[in-house]
């Protein structure tokens, strides 16, 4: 009995701690609907509200995060920023502007290394890291986090459920991969043409040398307003999903 109490013992870890794998429809090894039934990770909300949320990561970036937030400003848009923690230490001044103009701040790592790459130790110290230099900018620690590149395994998940964060990654179909710089009209159809109420949209605040994500905003932030749609933050996005469950029981 001893014997196999510890060949499961050893199975157990051997599955917690295999590679992960990225964070798309046919490579990983868990099915989307194992996550996002137990709730430990966030693609989009369905609701029947017409709201979206627009996430940036990579950020800050002195000169195109700024620029972002005064687009952001200019059509009372909110958003979610999911910042690098190195790069809030050289920058601390636009995090506290993220914040003090009611966008949302999520975990990114600290140094932004790719999580199925490296150990357990290492996965907790970049988000642990990354919570204390926000708290040490902003006065609050993020409850959200959204892994590099998107990649996640169980070991993962269960490394920001025990730091208190929620994994947050993005609609399918709201790819941008404006980090590629494909062109602001291929972004801008991205949005635009697959708009959907609860929508997550992965886009970036810092691509080297493009301007292409803020052009493309510039476009698809007034075409969505006309569409009667409102931005808002991850969080606020979540609280539509305990109303419309709320809904689906009463009805």
């Amino acid at each position: 009995m001893k014997k196999y109490s510890l060949l499961l013992l050893f199975l157990i870890t051997v599955s917690i701690l295999a590679p992960s794998v990225n964070a798309t429809p046919s490579t990983f090894s868990k099915k989307r609907d194992y996550y996002e039934q137990r709730g430990d990770i966030v693609w989009e909300v369905p609701t029947p509200k017409k709201v979206i949320a627009l996430t940036f990561d990579d950020g800050p970036h002195q000169e195109s995060t700024t620029k972002i937030l005064d687009l952001l400003k200019k059509h009372n848009a909110k958003a979610t920023f999911f910042v690098v923690g190195n790069r809030v230490e050289k920058h601390p001044e636009i995090v506290k502007r993220q914040f003090e103009e009611g966008h949302e701040i999520g975990n990114h790592s600290y140094s932004h290394p790719s999580f199925e790459r490296i150990n357990g130790s290492l996965i907790a110290t970049e988000l642990t890291k990354t919570q204390e230099v926000i708290y040490k900018t902003i006065g609050e620690k993020p409850t959200l986090f959204r892994p590099p590149g998107g990649s996640y395994n169980e070991s993962i998940v269960q490394f920001g459920k025990s730091s208190g964060l929620l994994m947050i990654l993005w609609s399918w179909h709201q790819d941008t991969l404006d980090w590629k710089k494909p062109g602001v009209d291929k972004i801008v159809n991205k949005v635009l043409k697959n708009a959907h109420n609860g929508d997550i949209v992965l886009m970036h605040d810092f691509v080297l040398n493009s301007s292409q994500t803020y052009d493309a905003l510039e476009i698809i932030l007034p075409e969505l307003k006309k569409r009667g749609y409102s931005f808002v933050t991850v969080s606020e996005l979540l609280s539509f999903r305990q109303q419309t469950k709320s809904y689906i029981k009463a009805n």
